[in-house]
């Protein structure tokens, strides 16, 4: 599914790059210098106006999106380009525009990012991948589904950035073992993608995989005046993201098939490798301790009630500043981020907040979901869960929830739905954006094992997004009500 690059030989000139690149300026033109469009209007009559610096943002957005999935400048370059254009042309002042490339969201990327490679100095993923291995065998399917299944479990107790960044190693560990060096393969197109995709598969289970499922239960409680449990939604959600989990594995096997079926001796070279790792070391416990120690308190948050207040950016950033002060980590290793992958994150709070503040967010969810209030409820459910796909592939899944659901919740009673399908199909979506690197932090971590392009990320996420939205069909149908989810208000 890559596309080849169009060069003149004579002067290396890429006219591919040079077509998407100039097709996003003109979009943005276009859009921005468009005369203004019809209001958005809601059931109950409310007009929301798509101002002059709304419709700016979505210019901006459509701009960065062409940018970021042709990849025609390095990503992290296209958000300072989102930044940029948000201050010269009066969206947004710089203040604000360039203030969220250091938002909260980007600083916890951040933390974990550091924690894989500390994972990767204390040789902790090598001792995790040997061990991992040894149980999986040698068959290249099984190195695929257990990757899956540890990524999925672990998304159910830690935020599946943290998740991503901690398996990303073992998965350059295990993928150094393949014998292919550090060139693509299919095996490793899989082995990473599906991480990413797998990673949002099981951060839907449960409240602590990621921030958007308490947000939706708050909007939740304040509109339907009933409140959700944590085990309520793990109840609903845990078959949902198991599903997709191997659903996936299927997915990978079909269109990334490793080239290999089986790596022939594989499970003695991991027993030999890891007996040469002899003893863990007094850095590997220290660095594991003060891993899992943060991870335990940012999971308490949901049941002690003095914990709450804290941000959980604020508690893993205490990792990073741990492992300087106990010598695990040196000046040397900041040399060793992935500053493009930070970037690329930065963009996409900014983009997301621009898109929240100027209101160009609510006027597309208005206009979305005012099409099916005369529709059959499957139909609107469907095309709620859709917008939200699509919309967490370019802003923060929690705006995405935000923009949505209380229009969503709104519409409901006019077709007779019921609030908790329209929550639990909701987050289902948000939680899986298959589609762009800036959806999720997993895809970025990822695309940085550079095996795969942007393009291919987005051309596979296309099906890998069809599947979800069948699955979706099948639980909101099907599932949930065998398991006594109330779907209309009638029944």
């Amino acid at each position: 599914m890559q596309t080849e690059e169009l060069t003149l030989p004579a002067t290396g000139v890429n006219w591919r790059k040079i077509a998407f690149l100039l097709m996003g300026v003109v979009l943005f033109a276009v859009v921005y210098a468009s005369p203004p469009w019809p209001d958005a209007v809601d059931p109950q009559g409310q007009h929301f106006v798509l101002s002059r610096e709304a419709k700016g943002a979505l210019a901006v957005f459509l701009l960065a999106g062409t940018w970021w999935v042709f990849e025609v400048v390095p990503i992290g370059i296209t958000s300072l380009a989102i930044g940029v254009l948000q201050a010269l042309f009066l969206i947004r002042p710089a203040k604000e525009a360039f203030k969220d490339f250091m938002d909260p969201s980007v600083m916890f990327i951040f933390a974990s990012i550091m924690i894989g490679l500390v994972f990767t100095k204390t040789g902790l993923t090598k001792r995790l991948a040997y061990k991992m291995l040894i149980v999986v065998g040698e068959r290249t399917s099984m190195i695929y589904l257990g990757a899956f299944v540890v990524t999925a479990a672990l998304a159910h107790i830690m935020a599946h950035t943290a998740v991503a960044a901690t398996i990303y190693p073992l998965l350059v560990s295990i993928y150094a073992l393949y014998g292919e060096g550090e060139k693509p393969t299919r095996f490793g197109k899989g082995l990473f993608m599906g991480m990413a995709y797998v990673a949002g598969a099981g951060s839907i289970v449960t409240l602590l995989g990621a921030a958007r499922g308490a947000v939706a239960i708050g909007f939740f409680k304040d509109i339907m005046a009933r409140e959700i449990g944590f085990f309520e939604l793990t109840y609903y959600m845990f078959p949902v993201g198991w599903l997709m989990t191997f659903i996936l594995w299927g997915f990978f096997m079909v269109f990334f098939k490793p080239e290999k079926p089986v790596i022939h001796g594989l499970r003695d070279r991991a027993r030999r490798l890891n007996a040469e790792l002899g003893g863990i070391t007094t850095k590997e416990i220290l660095a594991a301790v003060i891993v899992f120690g943060c991870i335990l308190v940012m999971s308490l948050r949901s049941f002690v009630p003095v914990l709450k207040p804290v941000d959980k950016t604020a508690i893993i950033l205490i990792s990073s500043i741990l492992f300087f002060v106990t010598g695990i980590l040196d000046i040397e290793d900041l040399e060793e981020i992935p500053w493009n992958i930070i970037l690329l994150f930065s963009g996409a709070m900014s983009i997301g907040f621009c898109l929240w503040e100027t209101g160009a967010a609510k006027w597309l969810a208005v206009q979305w979901l005012a099409m099916f209030e005369e529709s059959h409820w499957f139909v609107f459910v469907m095309g709620i869960a859709f917008f939200v796909m699509v919309m967490t592939n370019f802003i923060m899944n929690v705006a995405a929830i935000a923009i949505s659901l209380p229009v969503a919740l709104v519409i409901a009673p006019y077709l007779g739905v019921s609030g908790e399908v329209i929550l639990f199909a909701s987050l289902v979506t948000a939680g899986m954006p298959f589609l762009l690197l800036v959806g999720a932090a997993p895809n970025a971590i990822a695309y940085d094992s550079k095996q795969f392009t942007t393009g291919e990320f987005f051309s596979y996420g296309l099906a890998a997004s069809l599947l979800l939205m069948v699955v979706v069909a099948f639980a909101v149908y099907v599932l949930w009500p065998l398991m006594g989810m109330p779907i209309t208000t009638a029944g």
